[in-house]
């Protein structure tokens, strides 16, 4: 589910109850197993009176389940929000139930044994909610859109069902509502049949799916386009790509570009695999989007060109191989915003690529709070959406990982390993989780790779360097580079990363030398025959989520006749200080100042200046007292300096 990059509120969701009497934890990454498996829901809804002109929440509907044991069991426990949904009865021979604490427990005909299959029928209604928010699954709106939101434990409010991701099973839905309205949903179209005044829609799913991806949307005098996509593998077979929308919208962006992002996304991870596509605008009480399996939700007015890369993207990370338990949601968000920037990259290069994930990095970096991507207790207890769907960790974080994931193994090697991922038989149309990823990269890139998702996935927050390194005269000629790798962040202590240093010689090009970080206080050194005059830590800024301060252990190595910085004066100061700084070249500039962490804060300038000799006034009336940092970048020079804020 996309939050439009952090800016969409995200609304708090309460925890139901653990029923730990149905499951079984069978280690951090697995999911949770229960004793019965769902096969399939077959759902009749009454929604005429819903699309009536007061818009009532309240319709009445049937539910068959159909299920095979897992274990031996004589009664089954399905999610059924209490304040939301009213069982009026359920049918199978000699059954009983009980709905209480948002659990309906069905006590069956007899004992079935793992591999029997049983079907209940349960007749229920959902209550008329004056809230729309109390019960943010099932919208009624005055506008006359009716429509579903589920994740990520929603469809317990509109359906009973065992509402945990790991359990996909087929729907067939059936839907009545008034003559003037379209309904979309999940899979196919069966039939619509017209009765009078009544259109009774029929939608089926051919491919299994988790209960938080299906959906509904309808609405009195929807539009509808339906255009077609033919598969790269053979253009004679084709599949439905369908709009629903509303008048005054103008689809034409989306429409236009979506054949485009299926051909590259069926290039890079397989073929697309389900039998429709499909895309919904909604309301703008919803202003997000959704990935439902087969049928995308939009929020109102946003067909423009680029919204849909993320939510297409998730019909492979998502729908088609599913997470495990809520805490793989990597497999979902982190996936889906980084393959938003292969797009770009795809359109318009590297650089631009880089340039998102960069910006992703730095939101994230800014707004860090704090904890893991993946927390195993989320595999039991789903935490609250603020968390679970926090955009700076599950969504930009995420992508940041993943393309350290890149950097790390190389490209040829992540892209088969997502390749070979994506089209695994044994995940495919069904589950997987980190665990199982790691696993698969492994498989692909012959690497041990527990390390790198332990502390980036299992642990929170990033690493903090402070380096030093020294250049030193040995005689002869030759010089001696000691490079210092330090790291002081506490939780964890430690991030081991491959790191690229670099340096340049009078005459030389730049070199660059990957070495393993793999202990505090690392020391690298290199014996060369020149000076170096130039010396980079990650200088293409591949470990993007880090924050960085690299000094020389020997003050100013660089020519002082050439560049300058001056100690700023007053220095300390209150208010304002004066940086005086020369140029011998026409270059590029950029004078930043930084926190006691090396972490920008500010920028003071940052552009083309002809050589010469420059002083500028710094103004400060936003940061606190404190000790800072200023510092001068040019493409081949760099230099820091201290100063002092008091108030």
């Amino acid at each position: 589910m996309k939050k439009k990059v952090i800016l969409i509120l995200l609304l708090f969701y309460f925890i139901l109850p653990d029923f730990s009497q149905n499951i079984i934890v069978k280690s951090k990454q697995s999911s949770p197993t229960h004793s019965f498996d769902v096969l399939n829901y077959k759902l009749y809804l009454d929604l005429y009176n819903c699309h009536s002109d007061t818009f009532p929440k309240k319709y009445y509907a049937t539910n068959t389940i159909t299920f095979k044991a897992d274990s031996t069991l004589n009664s089954i426990k399905l999610n059924a929000v209490n304040t939301s949904l009213t069982i009026d009865s359920v049918r199978l021979a000699g059954v009983s139930f009980f709905h209480a604490s948002n659990i309906l427990t069905i006590t069956l005909d007899k004992t079935y044994y793992p591999g029997d299959t049983a079907e209940v029928k349960i007749y229920y209604h959902h209550k008329d909610i004056i809230d729309y928010y109390s019960d943010s699954a099932f919208y009624a709106c005055n506008d006359g859109f009716v429509f579903t939101n589920c994740e990520p434990e929603g469809a317990r409010k509109w359906f009973p069902c065992w509402d945990k991701p790991n359990d996909k099973a087929t729907t067939d839905l059936t839907a009545k509502v008034p003559l003037n309205v379209k309904l979309g949903s999940n899979g196919s179209l069966k039939d619509s049949v017209i009765i009078g005044d009544t259109i009774y829609y029929h939608w089926a799913s051919r491919d299994p799916m988790s209960t938080y991806l299906v959906m509904i949307a309808s609405r009195a005098n929807y539009l509808l386009q339906k255009i077609y996509w033919h598969k790269p593998s053979n253009q004679n077979d084709s599949i439905p790509v369908v709009f629903y929308y509303s008048s005054g919208e103008n689809i034409s962006p989306l429409r236009d570009s979506v054949f485009s992002v299926l051909n590259f996304y069926s290039e890079i991870f397989g073929e697309y695999k389900f039998e429709k596509l499909g895309y919904a605008g909604l309301d703008s009480i919803m202003p997000n989007w959704m990935e439902n399996q087969t049928l995308i939700s939009m929020a109102q007015g946003a067909w423009i060109y680029g919204t849909e890369t993320h939510e297409t993207a998730h019909q492979w990370f998502g729908d088609l191989i599913t997470l495990k338990t809520w805490a793989d949601i990597f497999l979902n968000e982190g996936f889906a915003t980084y393959i938003s920037a292969l797009w770009q990259e795809h359109l318009s290069g590297y650089s631009h690529y880089k340039y998102i994930i960069d910006n992703d990095a730095n939101y994230y970096l800014s707004n860090n709070p704090g904890w893991p991507i993946s927390d195993s207790s989320w595999a039991i207890h789903t935490p609250p959406n603020e968390i679970l769907f926090n955009g700076y960790i599950s969504y930009l974080k995420g992508a940041c990982v993943l393309h350290m994931l890149r950097y790390v193994v190389g490209d040829s090697l992540f892209f088969k390993a997502l390749k070979e991922y994506a089209t695994d038989p044994n995940f495919m149309f069904g589950n997987a989780s980190i665990c199982d990823f790691r696993d698969k990269v492994e498989a692909v890139t012959g690497q041990d790779l527990h390390w790198f998702f332990d502390e980036w996935i299992f642990k929170p927050n990033h690493p903090i360097y402070q380096n030093v390194y020294t250049i030193t005269d040995v005689g002869g000629g030759n010089w001696k580079l000691d490079f210092l790798l330090k790291q002081i962040q506490t939780n964890p202590p430690f991030f081991k990363m491959p790191i690229e240093l670099s340096y340049k010689c009078d005459g030389d090009p730049y070199t660059t030398v990957k070495v393993m970080n793999d202990a505090n206080n690392q020391v690298f050194s290199f014996n060369l025959t020149k000076k170096p005059r130039f010396v980079y830590f990650d200088y293409n800024n591949n470990i993007v989520l880090k924050i960085a301060n690299t000094v020389s252990g020997i003050e100013e190595i660089e020519n002082k006749t050439n560049y300058f910085l001056s100690q700023n004066e007053p220095n300390p100061f209150s208010y304002s200080t004066t940086i005086k700084y020369s140029l011998p070249v026409n270059t590029f500039i950029k004078l930043k100042v930084l926190d006691i962490f090396g972490k920008e804060i500010l920028t003071l300038f940052d552009e083309y200046e002809v050589s010469g000799n420059y002083q500028r006034t710094f103004y400060n009336n936003k940061l606190p007292q404190g000790i800072y940092f200023y510092k001068l970048e040019t493409p081949e020079f760099s230099v820091t300096k201290k100063m002092i804020i008091v108030r």
